[in-house]
């Protein structure tokens, strides 16, 4: 019997870095909508707050998903982009999008079923 849950389960870390609050918001936004500035990500994901959303952006890049490009001009511009590591997610995110569509209402019926209404 294995006692570390992450060895355990060896998608553990996976879904540590992936399914951070944020993080699916923020690179499905770049994903979708190409290279963006820190503004237009803010105004796409309406919920998040700048200080977050900063955050997030830095722990995105440290883990190679996101590309920051920080352009020396006045005022200074700075882009943020999904990496080609971060792009190879979308199979993962495709299946999950599938799985959504045939899944979610089986567990809102089960909550409902569950919560007694």
């Amino acid at each position: 019997m294995v006692d570390d849950p992450e060895l355990a389960c060896p998608i553990s870390p996976v879904v540590d870095i992936v399914f951070s609050r944020w993080t699916t918001p923020i690179l499905w936004s770049l994903h979708t909508h190409g290279r963006q500035r820190f503004v237009e990500l803010e105004r796409r994901i309406t919920a998040i707050t700048p200080k977050v959303l900063t955050q997030r952006l830095r722990q995105l890049e440290r883990d190679g998903l996101v590309i920051r490009t920080y352009h020396p001009e006045v005022p200074p511009r700075v882009e943020y982009e999904i990496s080609d590591l971060g792009r190879s997610l979308a199979p993962l995110f495709a299946h999950l999008t599938e799985w959504a569509g045939d899944n979610l209402e089986k567990v809102e019926q089960a909550r409902r079923a569950y919560d007694g209404d």
